[in-house]
């Protein structure tokens, strides 16, 4: 009889410990985190409770802190690796993972020095592997306590995205299928700059009416860079474009509005960072994206805005003030904001 399909996840945090959970539902499923503690609650205790606190896991979930181990019989390998340190942690599991192994990144973000997606360095790493990635409006704690969500699962070729579907969807967490990985990875990866961006309005008390606009042009910001980027245009109002912004731009468990919004306060970007366990990947991926847009020779205020807020050292109130200076185009057509 012929073994079940094994599942791996890479990386502990809220997000992959809760899609290792789900998988667990389906089939074997191992996970690999860094932590011995966290290792060892996740066996012991079926909880992780570093990340998603007293929330109970699937019983058959089980955790490791050897990677050639957690990869080696691996027939679906998930990353979950904050973005900064993925490389590191694939080329390091790269010489155990078997051929052609299916792989799919969790990871919203983009590699800082070569402007990568996390794909595109998994492609490096493990060639000829089919790689693709899965994302939508995801609050992992919401996911993890078992309220309705979905997701988009994009693949390079449909047949594989049928064969993983499965293996990651519940009764209450829906997974699409889709082959346009550039524009669901891409869509991902931008949105986080602009629910700080949000975080900035939210945190100076601008109200309802600004947030609602703000969220609205990031959208028509992020889908023309994305679209440039190879993306298609429909995906960016699909779950993992429209959908993961809003969440993110919404949620008080969205991380990255959490720093726009304390650093509106007046609050330090090393003060803020220094008290959150888990990694706002908008922080990292602003000077990115401005840099991407320069590339693409696409006018993006609200990220460029956002960028100079984390990095060149301009008053939130400022950045502000700059997007009201910008005069509005046409609203479908027009290049400005």
């Amino acid at each position: 009889m012929p073994r079940a399909a094994q599942i791996t996840v890479l990386g502990g945090g809220s997000w992959g410990t809760t899609v290792a959970s789900i998988a667990a539902q389906n089939t074997t499923t191992v996970l690999w985190a860094r932590e011995p503690k966290s290792v060892a609650e996740i066996n012991t205790h079926h909880r992780n409770s570093a990340f998603l606190g007293e929330l109970d896991l699937t019983p058959t979930l089980r955790a490791t802190t050897d990677l050639a181990e957690a990869v080696s019989s691996a027939d679906v390998l998930i990353v979950g690796i904050p973005s900064q340190g993925l490389r590191s942690v694939v080329a390091a599991a790269a010489e155990h993972v078997r051929p052609l192994v299916p792989v799919v990144s969790l990871v919203k973000g983009l590699e800082r020095d070569t402007k990568l997606r996390m794909t595109q360095i998994i492609e490096q790493l493990l060639p000829g592997s089919p790689v693709g990635v899965l994302s939508g409006p995801n609050i992992a704690k919401e996911v993890a306590q078992g309220r309705a969500a979905a997701a988009t699962l994009a693949m390079p070729s449909h047949a594989t995205a049928l064969i993983v579907q499965p293996l990651l969807r519940t009764t209450l967490f829906r997974v699409y299928t889709s082959s346009d990985v550039i524009g669901v990875e891409a869509a991902g990866a931008l949105k986080n700059v602009y629910a700080l961006a949000v975080g900035f309005g939210d945190g100076l008390g601008a109200g309802d009416n600004t947030r609602a606009m703000v969220i609205t042009r990031s959208l028509r910001e992020l889908s023309r860079l994305g679209t440039a980027m190879g993306g298609r245009a429909e995906t960016f109002s699909g779950l993992a474009g429209m959908g993961d912004l809003i969440a993110t731009c919404t949620s008080p468990l969205s991380r990255n509005r959490h720093v726009g919004f304390e650093l509106a306060k007046g609050r330090s970007i090393e003060e803020i960072l220094a008290e959150m366990r888990q990694v706002a990947e908008g922080v990292k991926s602003a000077s990115v994206v401005t840099e991407l847009a320069r590339q693409y020779e696409i006018d993006m205020p609200i990220a460029t805005e956002v960028d100079a807020v984390l990095n060149h050292g301009q008053p939130v109130e400022d950045a502000y003030r700059g997007l009201l200076r910008q005069a509005p185009g046409h609203e479908l057509h027009g290049t400005q904001w």
